[in-house]
């Protein structure tokens, strides 16, 4: 089974609830790579990589996020798979680097 790896920025009542730990364990749970964090303008953002089906299934998860969080929209892109990553980290607070696909 081959592995995809998705950048993802959750729109809505987001930050402050929990959000970021509730993304890590997740990730966990579906043994996924990447990182997640929350931004300046008020999203959190990442990246996901793993199997197809366990990328889709994480995706559901952070779709509804923790019982505090309000998620509004999900945009998602595909990028180039990895190598060598570890575990699922929750990074510092920065500027968005989520590009929209054209």
């Amino acid at each position: 089974m081959s592995n995809i790896r998705i950048a993802f920025k959750v729109h809505g009542t987001v930050q402050g609830v929990g959000f970021r730990d509730f993304t890590q364990k997740c990730a966990k749970l579906d043994e996924l790579k990447g990182w997640v964090r929350n931004t300046t303008c008020g999203r959190v953002e990442g990246e996901a990589q793993g199997s197809d089906e366990k990328v889709k299934k994480f995706l559901q998860r952070i779709d509804k996020g923790p019982s505090m969080a309000h998620v509004v929209k999900m945009e998602k892109r595909t990028l180039d798979v990895r190598d060598g990553e570890e575990g699922f980290a929750v990074m510092r607070t920065a500027e968005s680097m989520f590009k929209p696909e054209n």
